[in-house]
């Protein structure tokens, strides 16, 4: 099959490339020169796909990046994987509704388009299908084939790939998941169909709203521990130990990626302008959560003052901006937000992370480092926000006077954690 994917993101390039490794040839759609230009020179800036791999797909000619649109025409199959961004607290849709326009300029009879971007209940038949059919004069279900599919992506996962991870298919009639579940079928081992692309959506939000609730539980509870003189982190171990009816969450300097900070909001924006209600366990998280960054700064503050020392003219040391181990994705990330909050405080602040390539720093302030011995003994607070592997702890330990450990990697006299 011709297949397009709109979006060579940290969705859409895993799928594009593992689309064009099972035989299909495959456009990758992206706005992006930038990117577009990267993707040809075979170089890939997604961890969950090789540049080797990403080498092998355009040599074998079954793999095309393209920011041209007119380079989508004469598909099978289209799959959108473009952001889906808050706008002032509100679903700011207008990436979904720009690719849809653009498809339906290519769409055809027989045709299959599915929408991968994460939204709220109701997108794939009220907005996107209606964009489609207005632009082709087309018929959703009669003329060609629509589903909506979740994206699961779980950056720098090496045991949960795109592949493993069993992948949920809808349509909007029978034939529509039939071929929603045929495509996705040669690409993952396991598909999981359900009635309608409403089930299929709202199980999304429902993944990542359980995970977001569920840390700011543990976040709160981190910070009542600490007033009453209990270790948080054993405490979770200990009730890890339990086989049934609990889950392990951990605390953390705040949620980042799009997944946490983002998608929740989407149930709850859909609940109040549906319904008129608040969706209040959401609201909760959303302010625990968010909040984080301002808690690791005051534990900064309280550190230095401990020491008889102002963080005005501290000089600090963030180990880690990615929002998440092992990973360089540093969308939403906290470590920017509490980055500048302490600069703004007139600290001197410094970072350092390897997988981060990206200048994601809003501050020019900020000051990119490598985390060397003479980095970590001039610092008068070194703060682990993000547990990269390739961190050396040990060096840390010894060279630091002054650790706050917001991931609970670190043990000494100098370590406060969390």
């Amino acid at each position: 099959m011709r297949v397009v994917v709109v979006g060579q993101g940290y969705v859409g390039l895993p799928l594009a490339v593992r689309a064009a490794e099972v035989g299909h040839q495959v456009i990758g759609y992206d706005v992006d020169a930038r990117r577009v230009k990267s993707l040809a020179a075979g170089e890939s800036y997604v961890e969950d796909v090789s540049s080797e791999r990403l080498g092998r797909a355009l040599n074998r000619g079954t793999y095309r990046p393209t920011e041209l649109a007119r380079d989508c025409g004469g598909f099978d199959t289209a799959v959108v994987t473009v952001p889906t961004p808050l706008q002032d607290g509100a679903p700011d849709l207008r990436y979904i509704e720009e690719s849809a326009r653009t498809l339906a300029r290519y769409l055809r009879p027989g045709a299959t388009v599915v929408l991968e971007s994460t939204t709220y209940p109701g997108t794939t038949e009220e907005l996107f299908g209606p964009l489609l059919e207005d632009g082709s004069g087309l018929t959703a279900g009669a003329d060609f084939h629509l589903g909506y599919s979740p994206e699961r992506i779980d950056p720098g996962n090496t045991t949960w790939g795109f592949q493993q991870t069993p992948k949920v298919v809808s349509g909007v009639d029978a034939a529509s998941l039939k071929a929603v579940e045929a495509f996705y079928g040669e690409l993952v081992d396991k598909t999981v169909p359900v009635r309608s692309p409403k089930e299929a959506e709202l199980a999304k939000l429902l993944e990542n709203t359980f995970r977001h609730v569920n840390i700011a539980l543990v976040n709160e509870i981190a910070m009542f521990a600490r007033h009453l003189d209990i270790d948080v982190w054993q405490a979770i171990e200990a009730a890890s130990s339990k086989p049934f009816g609990f889950m392990k969450f951990t605390p953390g300097p705040g949620v980042g990626g799009h997944c946490l900070p983002i998608d929740p909001s989407y149930l709850s924006w859909r609940v109040q302008r549906e319904l008129g209600q608040s969706f209040r366990f959401v609201e909760l998280a959303n302010d625990i959560n968010s909040h984080m960054p301002e808690y690791v700064t005051r534990r900064v503050m309280d550190a230095l003052n401990a020491r008889r020392r102002s963080v005005n003219g501290s000089r600090i040391l963030l180990l880690g901006l990615a929002y998440k181990k092992n990973t360089g994705d540093a969308r939403e990330s906290p470590a920017v937000r509490i980055s500048q909050l302490l600069l703004d405080l007139g600290a001197k602040v410094r970072a350092a992370d390897p997988h981060v390539v990206e200048d994601v720093a809003v501050d020019a302030r900020l000051v990119r480092v490598e985390p060397t011995r003479r980095e970590l003994s001039a610092a008068d607070v070194v703060v682990l926000l993000t547990d990269h592997d390739s961190f050396d702890y040990a060096m840390v330990t010894e060279h630091a006077s002054l650790v706050l450990d917001c991931r609970n990697r670190l043990s000494g006299p100098t370590v406060e954690v969390l």
